[in-house]
């Protein structure tokens, strides 16, 4: 009779482009989509696993996606103290089969999102944020997401777009050149109406 196991947890971590943020990659789907905790009392409503690791006094951030997390410790912190308990720490919770995220989640976050944007937007105008949001999902967010972060649109006002850089993005310095150099251009081939690309970090 053949017995079956679960498949150990491997764990990794990879560097970010962000030297305070670093990325912790599974071999399990931890969470299908992209969930960004800035805030010990988002993670508190929605992610038991951000939660816990917002009690590690390192944490600044908490951004789960897919296969990884990527944290964002505070600045007084060296990854070389503090990686290998962070390591340990999210090898056993997943190990454990513990839960990661909250069911509803996406759904309330599309809902905040939606709502934003139709209080926001008539019209011709509209269309055209409809259209940066999915040349950003389409085209952006699968390479940003390589390096452990995320991009979200935040408004569309008189030709200039407004992100919100997540995960290791967030703070990172090289994310300017990639804003400036790689989307702002491609936003402006695809929509004639977008004259700059400006981010908050997060």
């Amino acid at each position: 009779m053949e017995t079956k196991t679960a498949n150990p947890v491997m764990l990794y971590t990879e560097q970010t482009p962000n030297p305070e943020s670093l990325k912790f990659v599974t071999n399990k789907m931890l969470y299908k989509g992209t969930a960004d905790f800035r805030t010990a009392d988002l993670a508190k409503e929605w992610s038991p696993l951000a939660t816990e690791l917002f009690k590690m006094p390192f944490v600044n951030g908490v951004y789960i996606c897919n296969n990884f997390v990527t944290l964002t410790k505070e600045m007084n912190y060296q990854w070389e103290d503090v990686m290998l308990n962070a390591k340990e720490f999210i090898k056993k919770y997943v190990s454990e089969g513990n839960d990661i995220i909250k069911e509803g989640f996406a759904e309330a976050m599309a809902v905040i999102q939606k709502e934003n944007v139709a209080d926001q937007y008539q019209g011709e105008e509209a269309e055209i944020v409809v259209k940066i949001k999915e040349l950003i999902d389409k085209y952006v967010k699968p390479a940003v997401e390589m390096d452990g972060g995320n991009i979200e649109f935040k408004s569309f006002n008189q030709g200039k777009v407004e992100v919100i850089l997540q995960g290791s993005c967030s703070g990172c310095p090289s994310s300017t050149v990639t804003l400036k150099s790689g989307i702002e251009g491609m936003l402006k081939r695809m929509v004639p109406e977008v004259t700059e690309v400006v981010a908050e970090m997060g």
